[in-house]
């Protein structure tokens, strides 16, 4: 069975004509054998079901033989073509289309690539898949221009992989209008996750850092610390200034902690977009 195209009989017209389309725009097909108009129209429509996957249902209604649900729609010529979104009409058109025009019937009805984005994000995120989901949420991200739902997701998703310098950036950029509860909830997190974040160990070497600045050894202690505890800028801002001042300090094992930290963190972080972009500079 084809989740994305559905022939309706009286038994499944409430199903799918009004209950899918609560949760989905369900595009009604009116059509009949003899009408040769209809029979140029339904591969077009066919293709855009099954070319956006699930984005909404193609139901094909024989107008001959469901002639009483016909009548209900005011059908009065085929083929007609009426979208349903909430139990209700809210669009229509009659007669054969291009495909062009079929395309931007829709087009206002249908989630953005962003929308898809998401909802496969969050399935991702029900499945513990949080490298994968991250991925396709930081994509959403930029493609939405930052839209609110998505951004507290991405954020929420940031903290569980604990990329903590990710989520205050997402969190700081979203707008007055859009600080609900939930971003409450998700500052708060935040909050709490820096705070346990700074061990004694840490403070310990910050502490001798502070009394001997130039101690590259000491450094690369607290850098490793930084990492250990999720605070990757400041072990990146660290390692980027022992690396300034000696590329091999350590016969290199710097630069491979610097370079494992930026592997940790995933395709498409924005930090280590940034601090590839300064390692870059010092080994090119």
């Amino acid at each position: 069975m084809n989740p994305n195209i559905v022939e309706i009989t009286f038994e499944n017209a409430q199903q799918y004509l009004i209950d899918e389309s609560k949760h989905r725009p369900v595009l009604i097909d009116f059509w009949a054998d003899w009408c040769a108009p209809c029979k140029a129209l339904m591969p077009i429509l066919e293709k855009l079901a099954n070319e956006h996957a699930g984005d909404f249902l193609l139901a094909k209604l024989n107008a001959d033989t469901l002639q009483e649900i016909a009548g209900q729609f005011g059908v009065r010529s085929l083929p007609t073509v009426v979208l349903m979104k909430n139990g209700q009409p809210v669009d229509a058109f009659q007669g054969a289309q291009p495909e062009s025009a079929v395309r931007k019937f829709l087009e206002p009805h249908l989630p953005k690539p962003w929308d898809r984005k998401l909802r496969n994000a969050l399935a991702l995120v029900e499945q513990n898949k949080l490298d994968e989901a991250v991925v396709l949420l930081r994509e959403a991200y930029r493609e939405s221009s930052h839209q609110a739902e998505i951004s507290l997701a991405l954020a929420q998703v940031c903290l569980l992989l604990h990329y903590l310098e990710e989520a205050k950036t997402i969190l700081n950029a979203v707008q007055l209008k859009d600080r609900d509860a939930y971003y409450e909830q998700l500052v708060a997190q935040l909050e709490l996750m820096e705070e346990s974040a700074k061990t004694p160990e840490i403070q310990e070497l910050e502490a001798k850092l502070n009394a001997d600045p130039d101690n590259m050894e000491v450094a690369c202690e607290l850098a490793v610390q930084f990492s250990q505890n999720n605070h990757h800028r400041e072990a990146l801002e660290l390692l980027y200034m022992v690396l300034q001042s000696n590329l091999n300090f350590r016969d290199g094992g710097a630069k491979k902690i610097y370079l494992d930290i930026l592997a940790t963190l995933g395709k498409g972080n924005p930090l280590a977009i940034e601090f590839q972009k300064k390692i870059f500079t010092l080994l090119y």
